[in-house]
């Protein structure tokens, strides 16, 4: 209990509260690209770019952000931890969720099955139509081949 209440206290200033959805985000992110066994550079410029892009943040608060974001990855048992952060923003913050998803996954220009099967059920738990999710899995896949 001592070693709990000693980290509470210590925890740097700049770090992220749980209930951050740019934590939860970029935790799932993390995660997708590791998914099929590795990350590789492309997949961690896509996520640094999407998280730059969409949180208009620099490249020192990203790197923080992706660095608590594995940490916290390494301690989920699940997606829900995060998802249940995400499921009550408004639509077209979720449906851009999937689209970083995407984004990610076809940054290696591969759809594995796995990192395939994750963005579904992201989708699914975070209130992501299968029609919204599979228009975009189309448009970042196109635009990734050409």
């Amino acid at each position: 209990m001592f070693e709990a209440i000693t980290r509470l206290f210590n925890k740097p200033e700049n770090e992220l509260s749980d209930h951050d959805p740019k934590l939860a985000v970029a935790a799932l992110l993390v995660h997708l690209a590791s998914v099929d066994g590795q990350i590789n550079a492309v997949e961690r410029k896509a996520i640094h770019g999407a998280l730059m892009d969409h949180y208009s943040l620099d490249e020192a608060a990203v790197d923080r952000l992706v660095e608590q974001a594995a940490l916290r990855d390494a301690e989920a048992v699940d997606f829900y931890h995060f998802t249940s952060r995400l499921s009550s923003l408004p639509d077209s913050d979720r449906i851009e969720i999937i689209r970083m998803m995407w984004m990610v996954v076809f940054a290696d220009s591969k759809n594995h099955e796995l990192e395939d099967n994750m963005v579904w059920r992201v989708a699914e738990l975070i209130g992501v139509s299968s029609r919204d999710r599979t228009i975009l899995r189309n448009q970042i896949g196109k635009a990734e081949q050409a």
